[in-house]
């Protein structure tokens, strides 16, 4: 099974992707996870991804196509995955196209998690006083959210065109999104 997560930050991928790992025993593929990694241990694509992520600004395409399509190659994937968090722009999702193409691969659904702008500043506001992540607060939510809306929202179109996007609500109860996720996925 290979799944897009797609939905606002703090919209709850990530809960939502650990959960459907924990299910379908395919890896979560979060670049989000991927470039905290290279912040913490202060690589030079970690230093420069961590100046852009605080800006709220997302990191270039080169650089995320590039982990994206390595960690593809990896032999845990042969059997499925998620993304959470790629593609985020028309140009990534064009861009995985090709690389699945190449590796041939298929998707088989993209879920759309919709969520109240809102209640997402305060839920990240909770997350980051829980887990100390400097790129978690007021401004930067609010600039990632502006940024989602501008350049990432767009892929829904691009995907409910191709007859892959199953929507459902990210504000309900973590197991109703569970369930509603499953339901989608398996009709």
């Amino acid at each position: 099974m290979r799944l897009i997560l797609l939905g606002p930050p703090g919209a709850g991928k990530g809960t939502q992707a650990k959960i459907l790992v924990e299910s379908y025993g395919i890896p979560q593929l979060s670049t989000g996870d991927i470039l905290r990694s290279a912040i913490q241990n202060r690589t030079p694509l970690g230093l420069a991804a961590k100046e852009v992520m605080d800006r709220g600004d997302l990191v270039s395409n080169d650089i995320v196509n590039g982990i994206v399509s390595d960690r593809l190659d990896a032999e845990d994937c042969k059997a499925g995955f998620i993304l959470d968090g790629f593609p985020r722009t028309i140009g990534q999702a064009e861009a995985l196209d090709g690389m699945l193409a190449d590796k041939g691969m298929a998707l088989d659904a993209v879920i759309e998690m919709t969520a109240d702008a809102e209640v997402l500043v305060a839920r990240v506001i909770n997350r980051a006083k829980e887990s100390n992540r400097p790129d978690d607060n007021p401004e930067v939510i609010r600039k990632r959210l502006e940024v989602y809306k501008n350049d990432t929202a767009p892929l829904v179109d691009y995907y409910r065109k191709r007859g892959l996007v199953k929507t459902v609500d990210g504000m309900a109860p973590v197991e109703q999104v569970t369930a509603a996720i499953k339901a989608a996925i398996t009709n």
